[in-house]
């Protein structure tokens, strides 16, 4: 049979996996939407339940312990059960982690009442955040070499980064549904948030319910693997270790310092913007307003962007601020298109290096106070940090060979970082303010731009071949 070459999506044996693909491009939807709430949470439980920055914090801490735990399970028990087992298994997690904010939210009305402690109450809730992130795990670990089965092998690459951009519509989502749930209000503009943040939580869940039951019943292709981390291996000698390798070595460090980068910045995007940013013209919000009145179902979404401030300035109120971050997510995805096509033209290591540099610069710009030019800086650092994760993630298992696939779960391990840093990030803006505070994530991408530009001495290779942009986060 005559392969069909427009279609990324025929085997080799002339089969058709274009429904099995939609399926899975389906969770990386459903990831991106997760994360993209996460994202906004923070400035929800600092004023709901009256926690400083860095108390805030751990959302990002519970949310990336739970991808830690189960990274190294996850890529064990998908080996036993399979693509379809897997997947199945990760949605039964995700939807249980959704259900939970229903009691959580309970235990939450109880510190109204003086029953529990806003301690208990806080937990209730990262207690859901650290289970549905245990889901997640299983779909990311499956999800993303699930793609590159699905088609003709020549297309693999075309396929991740097809699903890789669904995951970035649903981070652009998530800001978005936080913004209507975390920061509603109701006639009298007292908080509602506390009430409705479950909300999307339980339509998740649902959503995620129907999934799973389309995914049994489903048609999947199970292609047997070996177990991609061969962690007990001992055979070879003690200099054929990964770890006498400083390229990986210092990859592990990257990575570790980029994603506490980005879990900084993102998480407290609602607090900056609240916080720092210059008084705002009076005709944004009579402009605002007038949208919002023809705006149709989009009315309850845009309303409620601004609020007047205690010196009486015009400012963003949280939820305008929780819908704005969608924007710096637009940012971080044409940043990753765009570099995409970067890394087809140039050494990955140098264009890891001056992104990196760029981010230096701009979050001391941030740093810096310097109205709304680092308004502006902020979202370039969105832009810049795009490509980060992928390309330090190539850097590091290059040359590896066989190896490289244990070297490659610890580098996903080292997304650690994002449970970390950010509660020293918080730190430092209860100590000073948010401006100050991007002082942590300016550090991080000083080492990303060292590693980048000595990545040639550190692999002791002059160049890589060009990367392509398809891992996520």
């Amino acid at each position: 049979m005559t392969r069909d070459k427009k279609s990324i999506f025929i085997g080799t044996d002339g089969r058709n996996f274009l429904f099995p693909f939609l399926l899975v491009t389906s969770l990386f939807l459903l990831w991106g939407f997760c994360n993209g709430m996460i994202d906004v949470m923070d400035k929800h439980f600092q004023e709901e339940l009256h926690l400083n920055k860095s108390q805030s914090a751990w959302v990002q801490f519970a949310h990336y312990l739970g991808y830690f735990l189960m990274s190294m399970p996850a890529g064990w028990l998908a080996s036993k059960l399979g693509y379809k087992g897997g997947i199945i298994a990760g949605l039964a997690i995700v939807s249980a982690g959704g259900f939970w904010f229903i009691p959580a939210t309970h235990i939450n009305a109880m510190v109204h009442e003086g029953a529990v402690s806003p301690t208990t109450a806080f937990v209730a809730f990262l207690a859901g955040v650290c289970l549905i992130a245990t889901g997640l795990t299983f779909l990311e670990t499956i999800a993303n070499p699930y793609t590159t089965v699905l088609g003709d092998p020549r297309y693999a690459a075309t396929r991740i980064n097809l699903a890789q951009s669904s995951n970035g519509v649903g981070w652009i989502c998530g800001p978005i549904v936080g913004s209507m749930y975390f920061y509603s209000k109701d006639a009298a503009g007292h908080s509602t948030g506390s009430q409705t943040l479950y909300i999307p939580y339980v339509g998740m869940a649902l959503v995620v319910l129907v999934l799973a039951t389309v995914f049994f019943f489903a048609d999947m292709p199970d292609i047997k693997t070996e177990d991609d981390y061969h962690l007990d291996d001992t055979t070879g000698s003690v200099s054929h270790s990964i770890w006498t390798h400083p390229h990986f070595v210092l990859a592990v460090a990257a990575q570790f310092l980029y994603v506490a980068a980005q879990a900084g910045i993102f998480s407290f995007f609602i607090n900056y913007m609240t916080s720092e940013l210059p008084a705002i013209p009076a005709v944004w919000a009579s402009r605002m307003t007038h949208l919002s009145s023809h705006a149709g179902i989009l009315q309850p979404w845009l309303q409620g962007w601004f609020e007047t401030a205690r010196n009486g300035a015009l400012a963003l109120s949280d939820k305008g601020a929780s819908s704005m971050a969608s924007l710096g997510l637009i940012f971080f995805l044409v940043g990753r298109f765009s570099g995409a096509g970067l890394l087809r033209k140039f050494a990955a290591h140098k264009i890891l290096g001056l992104y990196g540099l760029m981010n230096v610069a701009v979050t001391l710009l941030v740093f810096l106070k310097l109205g709304w030019v680092s308004v502006a800086c902020v979202f370039l650092s969105y832009f810049f940090m795009s490509i980060m994760f992928p390309t330090i993630f190539a850097l590091g298992i290059f040359g590896l060979g066989a190896r490289a696939k244990k070297a490659s779960a610890f580098i996903v391990m080292a997304i650690m970082g994002g449970a970390i840093l950010p509660k020293l990030m918080g730190y430092v803006a209860d100590k000073f303010d948010m401006s100050r505070g991007f002082i942590v994530p300016m550090f991080c991408f000083a080492f990303v731009a060292f590693y980048g530009y000595n990545w040639p001495r550190f692999s002791k290779m002059n160049t890589m071949p060009q990367v392509k942009s398809s891992f996520g986060h």
